[in-house]
């Protein structure tokens, strides 16, 4: 699963322990699903996608999403 979590918490200014905090998470847990060895539960992705105003599926994306999301550009 892809995601953009690095990219729209670097458009907000915010480290990594300053988004684990307000998820409620810790900051390994973020750089974790960064760098794409985490999935995170549902009531996670939610939080995360919640806090910079989008849907989960903005967030995260799936591998067919992404291939597709690449073909439209």
């Amino acid at each position: 699963m892809h995601n953009r979590v690095r990219e729209l918490r670097t458009a907000m200014n915010l480290t990594q322990e300053e988004l684990a905090q307000l998820v409620g998470v810790s900051r390994q847990t973020i750089i974790s699903i960064e760098n794409g060895r985490y999935n995170p539960s549902i009531m996670l992705a939610y939080k995360i996608a919640r806090h910079f105003g989008l849907h989960i599926e903005e967030v995260f994306l799936c591998e067919k999403e992404l291939e597709q999301e690449q073909a439209e550009r």
